[in-house]
């Protein structure tokens, strides 16, 4: 039988992945500044656009310890909730699917609850921006998990690194549009404003745009993918897919997991710890890193998305044809090593010149720019073949209870990295500890990957083409 991926299918289910980065995007380029600011406040009695105007940048560090705990409480609460929201789904059926309940309760709530988080914050009030964080992240659990599930509930197993790629490269359509977001709306310029000049829409604004382009996300999900349908009319293929499948051992859920299999997973699981430790500890801290260390511009970090992002999509268009060639091990290992050049370059980067008729603001470094280009394509090439390994392992019963296993693994990374990275920063000083800090832990992970993973290359396959490839369903 002749496998054959639906390019027009899988680009409509990459809508869930759409409303996730989208999400994330600002809650990660804007949350951590704001826990910085009103710890600041708490601390020292003063924002931390008066510290840093003051040049007492250790009282900004010194902050970091608390804004990482908080940051991992969220990524704590996401290692418990994700693996439940998988197993969840796998057991549940109605008429709209086994996924797509979870997935629309999910953005709806979370999509309310957002636009509150800057809100508070405006306010000075803490308690209620902490709990606001708290709601949208365990309703993003209960979407995510379905949603990402999705991709392979559908999939052929040799087709889901190709599918990957067009789905991540739709969730960074999503990144790019909170990115935008972020060069109108400079969060600099609000939080170096004396608190009477501070104009609450200024931080509003992208949080409401966000929420409205998830809901509408979800609903393009919900009216183009039938999951019910789908399912059976492609149940020949996925069952021609399990015979193709790139494992050691075969899948089959009525006999124990393989040792071979098992020690597969956990080294790819060992890894993908690693590295997201490695990947969260600059995507948690570089707004951070860019207005008070390079004491440049917010905007800059939305630049340095658009860059990133730019280079992701390159990444992810020809990660599934790379892996065709040479496997999906060696692409990540490749990728792995790119992003490790890439760090490497950071670590020498240093405020530049003062900009002239600005108070205290230097220039951008440009080589940033080019470290981001080049980090953002290795990290596309090891994310997109890294989800597919994983669920490779399990039979489309437990595709749920699978991507729990790897969100586990990458929620873990997220609950440790922003703490110990915290008081890293509080014990040396120093921002540029950043950049060491996870050119460690990609090396780490890079020297586990290729270690311990086999490369198991699946039979090749052949991809619908032309016309055939985008016709409906």
């Amino acid at each position: 039988m002749k496998l054959k991926l639906n390019y027009k299918r899988t680009a409509l289910i990459g809508f869930a992945f759409f409303g996730i980065l989208l999400l994330w995007q600002v809650y990660d380029s804007w949350c951590p500044t704001f826990l910085t600011d009103i710890f600041a406040r708490r601390m020292y009695g003063i924002s931390s656009a008066e510290l840093k105007a003051g040049g007492d940048e250790a009282k900004i560090l010194n902050v970091q310890w608390l804004v990482g705990i908080i940051m991992a409480c969220d990524n704590l609460a996401a290692l418990i909730l994700l693996p439940i929201f998988g197993n969840l789904s796998d057991r549940t059926k109605t008429p709209i699917g086994k996924r797509m309940p979870f997935i629309l309760t999910g953005t709806f709530v979370a999509a309310v609850a957002f636009p509150f988080i800057p809100l508070f914050f405006h306010y000075n009030n803490i308690a209620g921006m902490v709990a606001m964080m708290a709601i949208v992240l365990i309703f993003m659990m209960m979407y995510r998990n379905p949603a990402v599930s999705l991709m392979p509930d559908i999939t052929p197993k040799p087709l889901r690194a190709k599918a990957n790629g067009i789905i991540n490269i739709m969730g960074y359509f999503g990144g790019a549009f909170a990115t935008v977001l972020g060069i109108f709306m400079v969060l600099s310029d609000y939080i170096n404003a004396a608190d009477e000049a501070r104009n609450v829409w200024t931080i509003e604004l992208p949080f409401i745009i966000a929420s409205v382009l998830m809901v509408i996300s979800a609903l393009v999900l919900f009216f183009t993918i039938k999951e019910n349908k789908l399912e059976e009319e492609m149940k020949a293929e996925l069952e021609e897919g399990e015979r193709q499948a790139a494992v050691e051992t075969p899948v089959d859920d009525d006999k124990p997991m393989s040792d071979a299999n098992k020690r597969m997973l956990f080294a790819i699981l060992g890894a993908e710890f690693l590295w997201f430790m490695a990947d969260n500890a600059i995507g948690t801290y570089i707004g951070n890193y860019v207005i008070y260390y390079l004491k440049s511009v917010s905007s800059s970090t939305m630049y340095l998305t658009i860059i990133g992002g730019v280079a992701s999509v390159a990444g992810f268009a020809v990660a599934g044809s790379i892996a065709d060639k040479i496997g999906r091990k060696w692409t990540i290992s490749t990728g792995l090593g790119v992003t490790f050049i890439a760090l490497v370059i950071m670590c020498f980067v240093a405020p530049t010149e003062v900009v002239t008729g600005k108070n205290g603001e230097y220039s951008f470094p440009v080589v940033l720019f080019v470290v981001w280009a080049i980090k953002g394509f290795g990290m596309a090439l090891v994310h997109n073949c890294s989800f597919p390994m994983v669920v490779e392992l399990c039979s489309s019963k437990k595709i749920g209870k699978f991507t729990g296993f790897y969100y586990t693994a990458s929620m873990s990374a997220q609950t440790v990295t922003p703490i110990l990275l915290g008081l890293l920063f509080n014990m040396t000083g120093v921002w540029r500890a950043l950049p060491i800090y996870s050119s460690i832990l990609i090396v780490l992970s890079c020297i586990v990957f290729t270690t311990l993973v086999k490369n198991i290359k699946a039979k090749k396959v052949q991809n619908a083409k032309g016309l055939e490839a985008i016709d409906g369903d």
